[in-house]
């Protein structure tokens, strides 16, 4: 899990109960009192960045070390950004409904434009009930 904040309820199962440790990433200058929560309440808490939030290329190479090398990525399109802006992220899951609005969203990814826009390739496809289930793979 990733929390800059760490506003986050300890009491839940997620960190009292889990079936494995629960991890959770977060800045050097995350508050205190919520890193002694964290712990008290069973989770490892990795220090992930300088500030406070979490730099995905040292997440990435905190995990590493701890023997984590296949990581699944859920978040934001904030959090998809800075992934992208780091270059850490090789593979792009993709879900399409088949279901069509309109709006004023944003993209899947949030944050600053790449100069050079990354290459993926389509490694799966599967269909289920009109809904598109892609894995891309950086080229």
């Amino acid at each position: 899990m990733v929390s800059a904040g760490l506003e986050l309820d300890f009491s839940l199962p997620l960190f009292t109960e889990p079936l494995v440790k629960t991890l959770l990433l977060t800045g050097a200058a995350a508050p205190q009192d919520r890193i002694r929560a964290a712990e008290k309440a069973g989770v490892e808490v990795v220090i992930a960045g300088d500030g406070p939030g979490v730099e995905p290329a040292r997440a990435v190479r905190e995990l590493g070390e701890r023997g984590l090398r296949r990581l699944l990525t859920e978040g934001g399109p904030r959090l998809l950004g800075q992934f992208i802006a780091a270059g850490v992220l090789d593979e792009l899951c993709l879900t399409t409904s088949p279901t069509l609005t309109s709006g004023y969203a944003q993209r899947i990814a949030g944050g600053p434009a790449l100069a050079v826009p990354e290459r993926f390739a389509l490694a799966s496809l599967l269909e289920e009930e009109g809904f598109l289930f892609a894995r891309y793979r950086r080229v």
